[in-house]
């Protein structure tokens, strides 16, 4: 019997695992279309405040912890001070708005990312994580996730790696609707955007080493 071969649950998943990434075509399309004026705006603010490039673009690791490159607008000045000291004024607004993350939706449209999953973080995270961490790449990474609507950047690491693999095990349809529609809330109320004292989050070091300030989580 074929479904002796594969179990329902299995079944559904794959195709509810489809369903989103075709829901990920369609919106990022739609959106990117609808919101093009705001990437122009956006796009001459940074070339304005900052200069070139507009755009930050980084490896991170994707699905299975395969590596793609991010796109985001630039928030920081080149050199090598603090980020804190880095971050202007103008950036400060772009990513209190969200507008820095708004260039992913290209990556969601090219399958490296997804509309919902957990964010992509820095590749050198890889080899800290605990096997339990590293399940959060049993998906496609996201734009917003479960742990961004859970507190963002002012929730621990580990607090966040146990959100993250909540989600990959009961991810489904309605919770990501849920997802998107917390998130619009916590763009139009700004929070969680850093934690304190850092611009976004201090680095992961790995579970038994102090955390340090990095940059574009």
């Amino acid at each position: 019997m074929f479904g002796s071969t594969i179990p329902r649950q299995r079944l559904g998943r794959r195709i509810g695992l489809a369903v989103k990434r075709g829901m990920d075509i369609a919106v990022s399309v739609l959106l990117l279309v609808l919101l093009s004026p705001v990437l122009l705006v956006a796009s001459l603010l940074v070339l304005a405040g900052l200069g070139r490039p507009i755009f930050f673009r980084q490896r991170r690791p994707g699905l299975y912890g395969r590596p793609f490159n991010l796109c985001k607008f630039r928030t920081m000045r080149a050199g090598d001070l603090p980020d804190t000291d880095r971050t202007t004024r103008l950036g400060n607004f772009i990513r209190s708005c969200s507008l820095d993350e708004l260039p992913q939706l290209w990556n969601v449209l090219r399958g490296d990312m997804s509309l919902v999953g957990p964010r992509p973080l820095l590749m050198q995270y890889l080899p800290r994580y605990s096997p339990e961490q590293a399940r959060r790449h049993e998906m496609r990474p996201g734009m917003t996730g479960w742990a961004q609507v859970n507190g963002r950047n002012r929730v621990a690491w580990n607090e966040r790696f146990r959100l993250d693999v909540w989600y990959v095990d009961r991810w489904s349809l309605p919770l990501d609707f849920k997802i998107l529609i917390l998130t619009g809330a916590r763009v139009l109320s700004r929070s969680g955007i850093r934690e304190p004292g850092e611009a976004t989050m201090s680095e992961f070091m790995g579970n038994d080493r102090p955390p340090r300030a990095t940059d574009g989580v």
